[in-house]
């Protein structure tokens, strides 16, 4: 599975990006979660959001009422619409999936990550 991410760039703040994500590649089981992270130099990376194929979502406490998701299974895309965007959400944003899967060992989870966009907020 390949993630080819699209949107970033520099924005004041206050302004809003989307962030879209497209999964290709040999995809011969559900992808179950999709979602972006961001690694802000100097810090680790971390949730931003995800989706599951089933619809729910979880959101990191940052960007609760001013980040949506949305996801359309049978594209295997993710969106991700981010408004009143501050300084602290400058970093790089990188699209995730996961694909659940029983084998011999149990469960079993793949995980893929796309190679970032960057998001530059300005003040």
């Amino acid at each position: 599975v390949q993630l080819q991410a699209y949107g970033g760039g520099l924005v004041q703040a206050g302004g809003s990006l989307r962030l879209s994500c497209a999964a290709s590649g040999s995809i011969f089981r559900t992808i179950n979660v999709m979602g972006w992270y961001r690694q802000a130099p100097g810090k680790q990376r971390e949730l931003v959001a995800t989706r599951t194929s089933g619809g729910s979502t979880n959101y990191a406490d940052s960007g609760k009422g001013r980040f949506t998701i949305s996801r359309d299974n049978a594209k295997n895309t993710v969106l991700l619409q981010m408004n009143s965007l501050g300084p602290e959400d400058t970093a790089v944003y990188y699209c995730n999936a996961k694909v659940v899967y029983y084998t011999s060992s149990g469960l079993t989870t793949d995980d893929y990550w796309g190679r970032g966009t960057l998001v530059t907020v300005s003040s």
